[in-house]
């Protein structure tokens, strides 16, 4: 990157006024230095204030903070397994200023007071900022219509298919009736649950290879193509997380405006079968990972600027169970820690560019979900930014994994690009790898 004499002129005022006492200075070459003030972006460029404290980001990058908008905290419910406080300790590791957290917990998020209850748990406890989805089912519809002012609510959140309980809403006039009373985007796990019945005779005992012939492609494309009918027949927002195969992204980018749809970091870099060589049941995930002609077609969606967001759909689980017999092994793995690294490697391996990565975690979120005064960095919005060196090389170990369940499918793999820290309402809450200060994230606002 080019740095121009306004630049340099600019980060040298900011090293000034950094030796005189109030505020906080956070250079970057692209656009001189941010300057923070009560937690806000107070001015861009050129200063006459005074600050006591400066980070210097030369060869850094400044974003603005990333967010993940798909991750399973397990709290309440299996808190062995992850918690709000281990699953934000992983997220600003990775980067991530906040997350998006979802309502399939044990009891489940689908009422009000459920709702309550956890944002009590993540309060003091979450480093990172937080937004909860609130869970659809065949029974709540009065409460769907009420949630546009409800604190800390990023969304509902629908199982077509594969939830346990009452969280999953299989049936079409069920679902019907989730779009038609719903007040925010309704995010949507689609999997046909017809087919997933009618399928199971198709798994071979002890074979992981046969998770995507289980819950296969007309499984993923049945069902979105009935979301995408329901949402549309009732001009409601749908938002198709973790789509998996050639059919969905041909189908989905001839339905955009109120259809937008997200692609995880796993499925744009492990395939079937190699996956399940190398991995076998830690690979095993819903909607699963598929063979390369799926996963060809999801980077052309990505190149295309056809999904819209990025989400880890981090879901760790203990290896004790992960170590089980297919298919008594559960589905998904931890994501949250590793969805900058991954998507940075794929930036320098000329997969995508910077500013189409800022799209999916930064800017594309806010504009989906409406969240207030995030994802840019603009005078007047929230100081969050995440701190990336594009040239630094990193290798994923099990042991420096936060989440509690302490592995990752990537474990030995390296990675170039890194988040080099996160700050969070103009607080440094992650540098070099390490966290600093205590868990004071907040509940993120929504217009």
């Amino acid at each position: 990157m080019t740095i121009n004499a306004d630049d340099q002129r600019y980060m040298h005022l900011a090293l000034q006024i950094a030796k005189k006492g109030q505020g906080k200075t956070y250079p970057n070459p692209s656009i001189g230095c941010v300057i923070v003030k009560d937690g806000k972006i107070f001015k861009i460029g050129e200063i006459n204030e005074e600050a006591k404290e400066i980070y210097d980001a030369k060869n850094q990058t400044v974003l603005p903070g990333c967010i993940d908008t798909q991750t399973h905290f397990r709290e309440p419910g299996s808190t062995d397994t992850e918690d709000l406080h281990s699953g934000s300790r992983a997220a600003i590791v990775g980067g991530i200023t906040a997350v998006f957290e979802m309502p399939n917990t044990n009891p489940p998020t689908s009422n009000k007071k459920e709702f309550q209850r956890k944002l009590d748990l993540a309060k003091n406890r979450m480093y990172c900022n937080y937004a909860f989805y609130f869970g659809a089912t065949a029974d709540n519809a009065d409460e769907l219509a009420d949630l546009k002012n409800l604190e800390g609510c990023c969304g509902i959140k629908l199982f077509a298919g594969s939830s346990t309980g009452n969280l999953l809403v299989a049936e079409e006039k069920d679902s019907g009736t989730v779009f038609r009373n719903s007040s925010r985007v309704v995010a949507v796990y689609s999997e046909d649950e017809e087919i997933l019945i009618r399928n199971k005779k198709l798994i071979n005992q002890g074979d992981v290879h046969t998770h995507p012939v289980w819950r296969s492609d007309e499984c993923a494309i049945s069902s979105t193509r009935r979301i995408v009918r329901i949402a549309e027949r009732y001009k409601k927002k749908a938002h198709i997380l973790h789509v998996t195969t050639k059919q969905e992204v041909d189908f989905l980018s001839q339905h955009k405006g109120n259809i937008t749809f997200e692609i995880t970091p796993q499925h744009l870099t492990i395939y079937a079968p190699d996956c399940y060589d190398k991995l076998g049941t830690y690979a095993q995930m819903n909607p699963p990972l598929r063979d390369k002609s799926h996963y060809d077609r999801l980077w052309y969606a990505v190149k295309n600027n056809l999904n819209d967001t990025i989400g880890s759909d981090h879901a760790p689980h203990l290896k004790e169970n992960k170590n089980k017999e297919y298919p008594n092994s559960p589905s998904g793995m931890p994501g949250v820690q590793t969805l900058m690294p991954i998507m940075l490697n794929h930036i320098n391996e000329g997969r995508l560019s910077l500013e189409q990565l800022i799209n999916l975690v930064c800017e594309n979120p806010v504009k989906i979900f409406g969240i207030k005064n995030k994802g840019f960095i603009k005078e007047g919005y929230d100081a969050d930014f995440t701190v990336i060196d594009m040239n630094k090389t990193i290798k994923i170990e099990n042991k420096k994994i936060e989440s509690k369940c302490g592995w990752s499918p990537f474990d030995g793999d390296e990675f170039k690009g890194t988040p080099v820290a996160t700050i969070i309402a103009g607080n440094i809450k992650m540098k070099d790898g390490e966290i600093i200060g205590e868990p004071d994230g907040t509940p993120l606002q929504f217009n």
